[in-house]
């Protein structure tokens, strides 16, 4: 494995916030000689419209790096607080990303990590996968859907193929696409008194150099009647899964996995430790309609604007604007909100109108600027694309200019943004006066991105006015 691999996976055991908590005033140091390391783009912030839906969320990230066998999240109920005695029914999804860094004294070693159910009550349960996908970062035998950190320029479009880089990446286009997994089944009959195993997949790192694996599993699900459902890790042959009945142990012994980062109280002042999450979110889908206030259009802006996305606690660009889905029950010691809408779709329709006498071109953008809570007159950005990486997956838009500036239908591109990193166009959108047409964007936020990003419209003709001068 090459050492820059090696940093990108490295990377994903670092908490988010020491990438956020970044650049209060890079410049005001330098002299007036030296380039600024940052630049204000004058614009418009406004709150993203819409809302999460009420679909629960299973939100199995913490600990990301496995050190032990045991429960990684549980909603059964339980005796010592190991399960969160939550029933899941009819429509839920799951969402779950963790890192294993192997056994030196091991090198054939190899975690596996089970989904469990069992439905409550006497009657057995169909459950349905109605969309969903895995994906390993790297492989290690045929078979396995994988994902490997490489470098990409900040924007490929999709043609035929998929494009992606890392198993978020991997996962998030899948689901995008309507696309399945190979190692995932279609439906299960979950019958009484026992749990049953409904996936059982490696985390392999025999012949890894270092020994070093992630996986990330995103599930959508529905349910005839009402179950308990668990995440498990064990330790176990390379090639041999633990038992159903290892995984019952593993569930009954009520020994949770060790928990990383404990978060920040909620409502502390000074700096915010996120942690991860490990409990059942509320909202697995954000739909939005971008429109002026009490109309059903957008009148096309004179000026660049911008909406939040996966907005936060500190991290709302000024509009006040938290996204982040609140949880129904979670781990003690892991987040209290789902900080990063890791796994949840946004769905977002601008249906825009040329009011004026002359045509208007806009560029569209996902734009990553540095991250702010406080109210400015724009967005900050650095002059140089040297940050860390904190957005690394794909985009769907329709309605940009085709051929003759006539709308197109679907196209999917994917990005790849740095901190502080103006995003490169997705394409334009031309109107004509009095022209109106609808642009839909969907994207699902994914594993290992660091939030927030911003959904930006850019007038073409307009001279971009920009500062150098630091808040």
């Amino acid at each position: 494995m090459k050492f820059s691999t090696l940093i990108s996976i490295l990377l994903l055991c670092v908490p988010a916030e020491v990438f956020q908590n970044t650049i209060a005033a890079e410049s005001s140091n330098k002299s007036a000689n030296e380039r600024p390391t940052t630049l204000l783009r004058h614009q418009e912030v406004y709150p993203l419209p819409g809302e999460l839906d009420n679909v629960l969320l299973v939100n199995d990230n913490n600990p990301e790096l496995i050190t032990e066998e045991g429960i990684l999240l549980s909603t059964f109920p339980s005796k010592n607080n190991s399960g969160l005695n939550q029933p899941l029914n009819d429509r839920f999804d799951l969402f779950s990303h963790h890192v294993y860094a192997g056994k030196p004294d091991k090198l054939q070693s190899t975690l596996w990590i089970a989904l469990v159910a069992q439905p409550i009550g006497n009657t057995p349960v169909e459950l349905e996968l109605i969309g969903g996908s895995t994906s390993l970062s790297q492989a290690t035998a045929s078979g396995q859907t994988a994902a490997p950190f490489i470098p990409l320029p900040s924007l490929i479009a999709e043609q035929v193929s998929s494009v992606a880089s890392g198993p978020g990446s991997k996962v998030a286009g899948d689901l995008l696409r309507g696309e399945t997994a190979e190692e995932l089944p279609k439906q299960w009959l979950l019958k009484t008194g026992s749990p049953t195993a409904l996936i059982v997949l490696p985390l392999p790192v025999a012949g890894l150099d270092p020994l070093l694996n992630g996986r990330t599993l995103q599930l959508r699900m529905k349910s005839s009647g009402p179950i308990f459902l668990a995440t498990l890790a064990s330790f176990g042959d390379l090639n041999s899964p633990p038992s159903i009945k290892r995984w019952i142990e593993l569930l009954n012994s009520e020994v949770i996995s060790s928990k990383e980062h404990n978060p920040t109280p909620r409502g502390s002042s000074g700096k915010i430790i996120y942690s991860r999450v490990s409990g059942i979110q509320i909202g697995s889908t954000w739909n939005a309609t971008i429109t002026d206030p009490g109309s059903k259009v957008l009148v096309a802006p004179n000026v660049i604007t911008s909406w939040p996305i996966s907005s936060l606690e500190r991290g709302t660009f000024g509009t006040n604007q938290i996204e982040t889905a609140e949880l129904k029950s979670y781990y003690q010691g892991t987040a209290w909100a789902a900080h990063g809408n890791y796994g949840v779709e946004y769905d977002i329709s601008i249906p825009i109108i040329n009011t004026s006498k002359t045509k208007t071109v806009f560029d569209l953008s996902l734009d990553s600027p540095i991250k702010t809570d406080k109210k400015s007159s724009g967005l900050r950005f650095r002059t140089t694309n040297t940050g860390p990486v904190v957005f690394r997956g794909p985009i769907e838009v329709s309605g940009l200019d085709g051929s003759g500036h006539h709308p197109q239908g679907k196209r999917r591109f994917h990005l790849v943004l740095r901190q502080g990193q103006r995003g490169t166009s997705l394409g334009k959108i031309s109107l004509a006066p009095g022209e109106q047409r609808r642009v839909n964007i969907r994207l699902i936020y994914p594993a290992d991105a660091t939030p927030p990003q911003v959904l930006t419209l850019a007038p073409v003709k307009q001279s971009i006015s920009q500062s150098s001068d630091n808040p």
